[in-house]
This record gives C-alpha cells, sequence and structure tokens, in this order.
C-alpha cells in the first residue's frame, strides 16, 4: 500500500507545522548547538522549561522537580514526555492541556482602538508595585497562581518576558494581562517562536473583548519581531478559552507538557472531581475544608448543602449558613421589616420604610421622598426589587409585581450612593465590595439587546452560571428610561446601565474595595452582626464615600457569597469560624 509523504514546502502548513523537529524529533546537531542548553525562563508563576533543549530526559525529570514551594512550572517541548514522566511517576504527571499554534509570518493582525480602554506594556517608570498588585489580584480571582513579589522589576531586566495590561481609560483599572516569551531570546529557537502565557481578564469586567485583543497585541508584537509562531497551552475542558483561541485563528497541535505534582497541581492528577456539581459558593468552602483535611460529605449538590468533619465534630452547612446560625438570627435577616427594627434599636441608621398596604399612604411617602425602592418583605437574589421610582404609576406598578414574590411588599426611602456589601464573620469584618448594577457598552453595530444577551453570557461564564441579565420588564424599564428601545443600537464606546439594582444574580459587577473601607464602616458592620446576632453575614449599605463616615444599612444577607469576594480570605475566615483548632498560620 502507498504511503503518502508527509513532505511540504510550505513552511506554514499545518502538515509541516506538525512534524517540527523539537516535537518530533531531536533537534538536529547544529540547531541544538544554536540553542541555549537546558534552557528556562522565570514567569513568576513558575519556570518556563523548554524540554527541547535537554539532551537527557533523566536531567529535564529532575529539573522539572527543582520547582520552588508556591510555584507551578511548565516544562514544554519534549520529545518523549511518556519517558520523562516515567522515569519520576510519584513526582510528574503529564499534563491534561491542549497546546495550540497561531502562524505569524503572514497573519493579519489588528488591534481595535477608541473602546474604552488601552494596551500598554510594562515598562521602565511605570508604578511597578501598584500593577503587581492589580495583575496578582486579576491571577487569584481567576483560581491562578500570582506572580511573586518583584517579578515585574525582574520581567524587564529579562528581554525574553514582555508583560501587557489592559486598562480602563476613565479610571486607569487594569482590566486584563498577558505574558509573552520570546524564544528566540529565551533559547536561541531555531524556529524562532514565541509563546503566550497567563491571559487572564477581570471577571467583572464590563466591556467585551478585552481578552481577545491583549492575544491579538501580543502577537502582532511578535509578528514585529519577525518570529514565526505563537504558542499557548489551555486545559482540555476549557470550552470558552479554546473557542476564542479558535477564533482568533489558532490552531491545535501535538505538543504536551510535563509538570510537577504539588498541591496546586493536585485536581489536574487526582482523577475525576466529585464536587462539580457544587455551585461556587459551597466549592469555595469545600475546597478550603479539603486543604485542611477536614472531610467533606455532599448532601445535596444542587442546593449547596454539605457536612464537614473533623475530630469528631461535624457541621452541616449550606454554602455559607451553617449550623451556627441560629434560627432566630436567620429569620431576622429574612423578614426585612424584623431586620429594620433590629438594627435601628441598635442605633444604627436604616432607611425610612413603610409597608404597601394603605394606597394613600404610599402616595404621601413618594411626596415626602420623591424617589422610593419597592421590594418584597422576605426574598433574595433581588427578585422583585425595583429602585429608583419616581412617580405614582411606576411605584403601584412595582407594588403588583413584587408581591408576586412576596405578599407583604414594602415601599422604602431611596439612599444614593455606592452599594456596599460587607461581610463579617465571627464578629469581625473580612471582606468588602461595591456592587454595580448590569451595563452593556455600544460597539455602533450590535442592537442593545444582542449586548445584554452578549454580556450576560460573559457574566454566566465569569460566575458559574450564578449571574445572569434577565430579560425583562425591569431590564426593558431601565432601557426606555433612557430614552432607547431593545433594538436600539448603542453609539460606540457609549455605556448604558440596563438595570438599577446591583444585584450579582441579575448581571450586576462587583469590585473589592475592603482596603478602602472606613474604620466607622468596619466598626457598624460589626455592630450590626453582634445586634443580629449572626455569626456569618454580609450586610449591603449605601455610602455616598467608600472613605468616610455616612452610610444607610440596606439589608442583611445570612447566606453571602463568599466566593465574590476573592482574593480576600472570607473562606478561610468561615472554617477558622466552624474548625478554630483547623486553623493554618500563613
Amino acid at each position: 500500500m502507498a504511503v503518502k509523504s508527509l513532505r511540504n514546502d510550505n513552511p506554514m502548513d499545518p502538515i509541516r507545522m506538525a512534524t517540527l523537529k523539537h516535537w518530533g524529533d531531536p533537534p538536529d546537531a547544529v540547531a541544538f548547538a544554536e540553542m541555549r542548553a537546558e534552557a528556562t525562563v522565570d514567569c513568576g508563576w513558575g519556570r518556563l522549561i523548554f524540554g527541547q533543549t535537554f539532551r537527557a530526559a533523566d536531567r529535564l525529570a529532575r529539573e522539572i522537580c527543582r520547582e520552588a514551594p508556591g510555584q507551578r512550572d511548565v516544562a514544554l517541548y519534549i520529545r518523549d514526555p511518556h519517558v520523562v514522566v516515567a522515569l519520576d511517576p510519584q513526582n510528574l504527571f503529564l499534563d491534561p492541556s491542549h497546546t495550540f499554534r497561531l502562524p505569524l509570518r503572514d497573519a493579519t493582525l489588528e488591534v481595535r482602538q477608541d473602546h474604552g480602554w488601552r494596551i500598554r506594556q510594562i515598562a521602565e517608570g511605570a508604578d511597578l508595585a501598584r500593577d503587581e498588585a492589580a495583575i496578582n489580584r486579576l491571577y487569584q480571582v481567576r483560581g491562578m497562581v500570582p506572580v511573586y513579589s518583584g517579578f515585574l522589576a525582574h520581567s524587564l531586566r529579562d528581554p525574553a518576558l514582555v508583560v501587557l495590561v489592559a486598562e480602563a481609560e476613565d479610571t486607569g483599572e487594569i482590566l486584563g494581562v498577558v505574558t509573552g516569551v520570546d524564544h528566540v531570546l529565551a533559547c536561541g529557537d531555531p524556529d524562532r517562536g514565541a509563546s503566550l502565557w497567563s491571559l487572564a481578564v477581570d471577571s467583572q469586567c464590563r466591556y467585551p473583548g478585552v481578552g481577545a485583543d491583549l492575544a491579538t497585541a501580543l502577537a502582532a508584537l511578535f509578528q514585529t519581531r519577525q518570529r514565526t509562531y505563537l504558542d499557548l497551552s489551555v486545559m482540555h475542558d476549557n470550552a470558552e478559552a479554546i473557542a476564542l483561541y479558535q477564533k482568533l485563528g489558532f490552531q491545535r497541535v501535538p505538543v504536551y507538557c510535563v509538570k510537577h505534582k504539588n498541591p496546586i497541581n493536585e485536581k489536574l492528577f487526582v482523577g475525576p472531581d466529585r464536587y462539580s456539581d457544587l455551585n461556587v459558593y459551597a466549592r469555595i468552602i469545600v475546597d478550603e475544608a479539603r486543604r485542611r483535611g477536614i472531610a467533606v460529605d455532599i448532601l445535596d449538590a444542587p442546593h449547596g448543602y454539605f457536612r464537614l468533619s473533623q475530630g469528631g465534630r461535624g457541621i452541616t452547612c449550606r454554602e455559607s449558613l451553617s449550623e451556627l446560625t441560629s434560627a432566630i438570627a436567620m429569620s431576622r435577616c429574612d423578614d426585612k421589616r424584623v431586620t429594620r427594627n433590629v438594627l435601628t434599636a441598635a442605633g444604627l441608621r436604616m432607611p425610612e420604610q413603610i409597608l404597601a398596604d394603605d394606597p394613600e399612604a404610599v402616595r404621601e411617602f413618594l411626596t415626602r421622598h420623591r424617589c422610593v425602592v419597592v421590594k418584597p418583605a422576605r426574598g433574595e437574589q433581588g427578585h422583585g426589587v425595583q429602585v429608583d421610582l419616581r412617580n405614582l404609576e411606576a411605584v403601584e406598578a412595582a407594588i403588583a409585581t413584587a408581591r408576586r414574590f412576596c405578599d407583604d411588599v414594602i415601599v422604602e426611602e431611596m439612599v444614593e450612593g455606592d452599594d456596599l456589601r460587607v461581610i463579617v464573620i465571627g464578629y469581625q469584618t473580612v471582606a468588602a465590595a461595591t456592587r454595580r448594577p448590569a451595563e452593556i457598552t455600544g460597539d455602533g453595530s450590535r442592537t442593545i439587546r444582542t449586548l445584554i444577551e452578549k454580556q450576560s453570557r460573559r457574566r454566566q461564564a465569569a460566575t458559574g452560571g450564578e449571574s445572569q441579565i434577565p430579560l425583562d420588564a425591569e431590564t426593558w424599564r431601565c432601557i426606555e428610561a433612557a430614552g432607547y428601545t431593545p433594538n436600539s443600537v448603542l453609539p460606540a464606546g457609549q455605556r448604558l446601565p440596563v438595570r438599577k439594582t446591583a444585584n450579582l444574580h441579575t448581571g450586576g459587577t462587583i469590585h473589592d474595595a475592603t482596603e478602602q473601607l472606613h474604620p466607622q464602616l468596619r466598626e457598624v458592620a460589626e455592630q450590626a452582626a453582634r445586634a443580629l446576632e449572626i455569626p456569618v453575614v454580609g450586610l449591603d449599605f449605601m455610602v455616598p464615600d467608600l472613605a468616610g463616615e455616612r452610610y444607610a444599612i440596606i439589608e442583611a444577607n445570612e447566606r453571602p457569597g463568599l466566593a465574590n469576594h476573592e482574593p480576600q480570605p472570607t473562606a478561610q475566615r468561615f472554617v477558622d469560624l466552624l474548625f478554630p483548632h483547623s486553623r493554618m498560620e500563613p
């Protein structure tokens, strides 16, 4: 039977690309002599180890095992990864990632402009400490390994490294980051390649396309250096990322990497995840408990119930609600009228409110306050809540909507300011974050309905399905109040809030503000928790200034989502509360 030759003279043909020598065969003597022997690059989160620069598999295996504590090394371009793993199977494993390649020689790469953010390269003169903190926040929220202190300064001294960030033009906030490695400068790569690493975009980012633009900008930079390809490694089950890279023109290639068995990589080599049915709010607690050796028994994954046990002590939880929260404390938070009674009796400020039973009283209340909020007396996740109501017709319609969720409906004075969630655990403030209503940014071509659908899909992906923008009457009310219809095309760069409430379950975003919180607000939050006699609580404030003392408490949540406040140590403090003897010192 005849066999068709794989030879092809087109240097960028995918078939030829899949047979380049550093993938399937050892480099010839000339090519190997051009490369730096046993080359590695320090990427901050770990080293990129160039497997093709090692003559002997045993030396490569030993190098991978030299990984520093708290780091995640990646060994790539290995001729025989299975042989390397077999040399030390107790410490090494074949990473379940795919490698994708973008040919650069003839690629048309266009980075968009005038879209609300700009891309810049980390360079001398930048505020490296500020940039490093912002980058690490992105990595930690995304479950990635942060870079060590001083890495950005190191990167400026290594010509093989490139770090790009995307930052909002209006606030200067860093929205995304990507690292590039120039293989020519790193190891003298005869194929003149480069690679992309650690692409991360803020899960709360209000702009579409930041990740795609960062990847494209990095590719364009290496194209100007006349590099021939850009490689990246992505987890085999990361469907969202793979779809993005394929859309940008990356093609999967037969390159595999080997990693060291460490606690960071544990989920990649221990087998199927039996906790995958838990939502993100339960999972963050379960993962912290397992890290401490606390036994976990899943009771009802769809509803977030699990039991933690250690040393004869067992506690049942539903996400952050545990047996330590009494029924009395829970009932005080469940009914917003009772919450107000308890907290105002403790001398804390809450907005004025009335029941919506008497139409004349509602009319008089609206006349007095001019702008009100309507909400069910009981309920969560923002269901039935409407804010910024300024006429009687809108208030009456909102009351009718709220009654679908609870028979008792409250009309409340609307307080202007930032929506602030404060997490108190064990009567100590652990985290604080501002919450912003769902909004979209126009691109000059798509309709508002399409933009909402796209933003909703991004929010779902970023929160494990917990957040999405409802296409309901409240969303259409907000759009019409701004002078648009669902089929209007929003001008490029224009931002449009599409909800009035900042609830995360209706597409809102959350932004860490723990360090900016005024000490007085910390004390007020702790005082409120003590008044409610609840050990774990999320308190919703309206504040005119995060750094100021003025406030109004809106409500209390007995089951706050701890995952929303990463990288603050909410899960750690929660497990400390349940099992004090398991506390792990930093």
